[in-house]
């Protein structure tokens, strides 16, 4: 094995998650070894237990490793704004639009997590939920205020924040995993999408009616 140059410790962190990922989500959880990350990264598995104490925390950091990433601060920015305004269509429209985008630039990640259902890996799975759920809650939280203004139709919010991701996230799914081709590209998808649902969940006549 041919030991990779010296690189500062964010470096290479940064490369021994990016060398995870492509094996998790190619091999899963149970079917990649320590050993087999360090070969692919050109290091010892000494390196790797210098930065994460064991398999099971370098996975839960490949899951929180998108998480990281300064375009997710950029959308929760996006979302945020969208919400101080309450513009219920723009905030819908950003939502589909960066699950798309999350498909587009990586989908190692989905892979990954689709392993881990396939093999019963709890752990993965809930740390994915539990770094999830703030920001489900948060968008929850504001489907529910807008329908107390009246703004939005009275049905469970958490249905209307889990439809809006849903299909963009099948649609992600369909086409870079299962070789779906689509006859629209992804701001188009997104538009449509936004306008199912808020046809489905607007209550104002002139949104109804377009």
């Amino acid at each position: 094995m041919s030991v990779t140059p010296r690189l500062s410790a964010p470096d290479r962190r940064r490369q021994l998650l990016e060398t995870a990922l492509d094996l998790f989500s190619r091999k899963g959880f149970e079917g990649t070894t320590t050993k087999e990350i360090a070969a692919a990264a050109g290091v010892t598995e000494a390196i790797i237990f210098r930065h994460f104490p064991n398999k099971q925390a370098l996975y839960t950091a490949v899951i929180d490793f998108p998480h990281e990433a300064s375009e997710f601060d950029q959308w929760m920015a996006e979302w945020k704004s969208h919400m101080d305004r309450d513009d219920d269509e723009a905030l819908i429209n950003s939502i589909i639009r960066c699950v798309l985008t999350k498909y587009r630039q990586d989908a190692r990640v989905q892979r990954m997590l689709l392993f881990a259902a396939l093999e019963g890996h709890q752990l993965g799975l809930e740390h994915n939920r539990e770094r999830s759920y703030p920001i489900f809650e948060l968008l929850v939280q504001y489907v529910a205020r807008r329908q107390a203004e009246g703004a939005l139709r009275r049905c469970n919010p958490r249905a209307i924040v889990a439809a809006a991701a849903g299909m963009a996230d099948h649609f992600g799914m369909m086409t870079e995993l299962f070789g779906f081709k689509p006859n629209a590209d992804d701001q188009q998808v997104a538009r449509d999408f936004t306008t199912i649902m808020m046809h489905g969940i607007g209550t104002n006549s002139t949104t109804q009616g377009k």
